[in-house]
């Protein structure tokens, strides 16, 4: 259990007055705030640096101006919660991040439901372009911003729900078992997901946000914002730039990192850039080569 300076640390960090009791209203602004000011970012694991995913850890984590992904930032989004006096259910779900992987909860994901006002919540602040507010656990449609979710009864998770994304959003969906979890049940992916060279995010390094218009996303060195009025993109191929963006746009200043972290994390980030553009060159260049003969 958190203690009251710390709840009072984080509701600083969020920019939220102590609710009063749990209320659906406070559960939806707690969540707006937090996917607003605490961004879903793997910049950890571009350094080489594992994280622990105990949420006392993930909550310091958060309270000295960083993000992290799921298992972060909703453990300590249910430590929180619950630290108010919200009734919250961890649950393991799976993220299906290319239609052509099968669907289910494989525990690469921390999913929450929350009781609140006799109705249950589904609140999920680490999908990084995902909910800006929890979703009735309802079977519908949902709009929010320019985005139209569907949350459904999970054909690959008997007795689970099935959250689905829109189209423009940065998976197809995500699947989480009904039975209440415990940190026990993601280490073992954790540490695969910060450690393998295999896993997803030993690739690009991605940062996200939401806000009620829609979303930013930092993805190498691409920022491209998604909302009601389209999307725009742009390469920031100088230092100065990239961490500029970092700090205006997400909230992340990484005053913790030195200068010799900062240097390799925009070495790092900026030649997985360039061996990416090359790829696309090369697959382009395959793809023309039949028709030039």
């Amino acid at each position: 259990m958190l203690t009251d300076a710390v709840v009072d640390q984080y509701l600083r960090r969020l920019g939220v007055a102590r609710p009063g009791r749990p209320t659906v209203e406070g559960l939806f602004a707690l969540h707006r705030a937090q996917v607003e000011r605490v961004p879903y970012e793997t910049l950890e694991i571009q350094l080489g640096r594992p994280t622990s995913i105990d949420p006392a850890d993930s909550v310091r984590r958060i309270l000295a101006g960083r993000g992290g992904y799921c298992f972060h930032l909703n453990g300590a989004f249910a430590a929180l919660l619950t630290a108010l006096g919200y009734r919250v259910t961890w649950h393991v779900g799976g993220v299906q991040a290319d239609p052509s992987v099968p669907a289910g909860a494989n525990a690469n994901h921390l999913a929450l439901t929350v009781e609140c006002e006799g109705r249950r919540w589904f609140a999920d602040t680490g999908l990084g372009d995902a909910l800006h507010e929890p979703l009735p656990l309802d079977q519908g449609t949902y709009r929010q911003g320019p985005f139209t979710f569907g949350l459904a009864p999970s054909a690959a998770e008997p007795g689970g729900w099935r959250f689905s994304h829109d189209p423009q959003g940065s998976f197809p969906g995500m699947d989480f078992r009904a039975e209440p979890a415990g940190q026990a049940d993601f280490l073992a992916r954790h540490e695969w997901l910060s450690t393998s060279p295999d896993s997803p995010f030993a690739g690009p390094s991605c940062v996200l946000r939401r806000d009620a218009e829609g979303t930013d996303a930092l993805r190498g060195v691409v920022l491209v914002r998604t909302d009601t009025t389209g999307r725009t993109e742009s390469e920031l191929l100088e230092p100065t730039d990239w961490f500029t963006a970092l700090a205006d746009v997400f909230g992340l200043t990484l005053a913790d990192l030195g200068r010799a972290d900062r240097d390799r994390l925009w070495r790092k980030v900026h030649t997985a850039h360039l061996s990416w553009v090359a790829a696309r060159s090369r697959e382009a260049a395959q793809v023309t080569a039949p028709e030039r003969a």
